[in-house]
């Protein structure tokens, strides 16, 4: 009888199985792609190793680059030949882990599809490679009084396809609406390396319409290579507001009687005490230093639009109690401003070691509940939180601070986490409005969630990947991971808490 197998002994068999399985795919993935474009050795492949969630690592079996379509299509072609999965990526600057590398599976990157093809002024769209910044949108649109709406914080660096996975919004989305809203056209490639085109550059499609379901659909369903956008005029004028509050719940208040008074700002965003002063700190934007909390409210349009506006949103504000209400009197000032709000990441990455960015939804009436909710599990966790957030749709921004070098920090930030996504749904919202869910959220899926309801998702991914291949393990929890967390779907009253499992 065999005796068994030492733990050094299993981890050198592992090890050699792992590089006979790499040698593999090296082989034949090097018959499509240039020597240059192929990456796996440990020193090239660890700035792979994960995405903006940098408290998840895996470093992958190999890096392509492809520099074409017909090399996206042939390295998926012979990935899915040998049973590989994939893992497409642009930028890397997601925060939910959605393009951290499977283990023994390649990573897609897409950096090198950055070329605008075309900028169309008189039907008012660009078509632009996946790898294309967000900014360089609105850049390369400029020259046509144009730009692109959608404005993520980290947009000078995102990419178009990344946005497209995670359908992101940004500081604006409140009247211009997310990706969703300002996509008409996505070209990209199936797990079999099958080309496929969801919607069209008219205002209908033929067929089934399924553009909506690729997009936010983090890498699951196919892998985006083009991407068709609306472009909307600049407007004349932008001025902002920024609202001072002495109370978190009059800040709330406040933020649903804009909406409720028929106003649509062109922003209309919140931070509380502890993040106005990590901004303040970094950018010096002039914040109420003294506040609980601050909200800017832009308006734009016409000279005429943006005074009327400017009017009603003042007197909204001082109706719920601002103490303090500064209006922007010229474009500097405007963008002083919003560059706190844009900062805000930047800026908690200079007071803490390692920051967890959350992004669930909450009705907008609930703002002042989830952030006193909030306030009371940083007591019970033993961690700080700045929140920063698009209040005008109710998605929040908790920045839970922690030490990713200490192991019950991580694990105290995992469950907090997790416990300020699942008061959420239980205050009526959901578990990501535009970060995605990829590896961070998967066990708070099970409580959106009903076991049939992720079924329902898996049957969705099985039509586009009958295999699995792309992108597996995220996003849609398992029947077996639900058992294990032991929650069950609550759409509102009180969640109960239990520890969270470990990834």
């Amino acid at each position: 009888m065999n005796a068994p197998e030492s733990p050094t002994q299993a981890q050198a068999l592992q090890r050699a199985d792992r590089a006979a399985r790499q040698a593999e795919v090296v082989r034949a993935l090097q018959a499509h792609l240039p020597a240059h474009a192929l990456l796996w050795h440990a020193e090239d492949t660890v700035p792979y190793e994960c995405d903006g969630l940098t408290a998840y690592r895996q470093r992958p079996l190999v890096v392509a680059l492809p520099e074409n379509e017909a090399q996206v299509a042939a390295a998926l072609k012979a990935c899915h030949a040998l049973g590989v999965p994939v893992v497409a990526r642009g930028a890397g600057t997601g925060l939910s882990g959605g393009a951290m590398p499977h283990e023994l599976g390649v990573t897609l990157s897409l950096a090198k599809f950055n070329k605008i093809l075309e900028v169309d002024p008189v039907s008012r769209t660009a078509t632009v490679q996946c790898g294309v910044r967000n900014l360089a949108i609105s850049e390369a649109a400029a020259p046509y009084n144009l730009y692109y709406a959608p404005d993520p914080s980290s947009q000078i660096a995102c990419t178009i396809g990344g946005n497209v996975a995670e359908n992101s919004g940004g500081v604006h989305c409140l009247k211009y609406g997310l990706t969703l809203h300002n996509v008409m056209r996505v070209r990209g490639f199936t797990a079999e390396g099958e080309p496929v085109e969801f919607g069209s550059n008219a205002l209908d499609c033929a067929g089934l319409d399924l553009l909506a379901l690729v997009i936010g659909s983090e890498g699951m369903l196919a892998v985006t290579t083009e991407v068709t956008v609306r472009l909307v005029p600049k407007p004349q004028l932008a001025r902002c507001i920024m609202a001072s509050f002495d109370d978190v719940r009059k800040a709330g208040d406040a933020v649903a009687a804009v909406v409720a008074a028929g106003i649509i700002p062109a922003g209309l965003e919140m931070m509380d005490k502890p993040m106005t002063a990590a901004v303040e700190d970094f950018v010096h934007a002039g914040y109420d230093l003294n506040a609980e909390a601050i909200l800017l409210c832009e308006s734009d349009g016409t000279p005429e639009e943006v005074e009327e506006e400017i009017g009603r949103m003042s007197a909204v504000l001082r109706g719920c109690g601002a103490t303090a209400i500064a209006v922007s009197e010229s474009e500097e000032e405007r963008l002083r401003f919003w560059s706190g709000r844009k900062n805000a990441f930047p800026a908690s990455g200079r007071i803490s070691p390692d920051y967890m960015c959350l992004d669930s939804t909450i009705p907008r009436k609930r703002l002042a509940d989830i952030l006193l909710a909030i306030q009371q599990m940083e007591k019970k966790y033993g961690l700080r939180c700045c929140n920063v957030f698009h209040a005008g749709d109710g998605n929040l921004h908790p920045l839970v601070l922690f030490d990713a070098n200490d192991p019950d920090e991580l694990h105290r930030c995992e469950l907090f986490g997790a416990d300020i996504l699942e008061t959420s749904v239980a205050m009526g919202g959901t578990v990501s409005g535009e970060h995605g869910v990829g590896v961070e959220k998967l066990n708070s899926m099970c409580v959106q969630f009903t076991a049939e309801e992720n079924a329902q998702m898996f049957g969705i991914k099985a039509a586009f990947d009958p295999a699995g291949g792309l992108n597996p393990g995220k996003v849609i929890p398992t029947l077996q991971r639900c058992a294990e967390y032991g929650k069950q779907v609550v759409r509102g009253g009180v969640l109960p808490h239990s520890d969270l499992p470990r990834f």
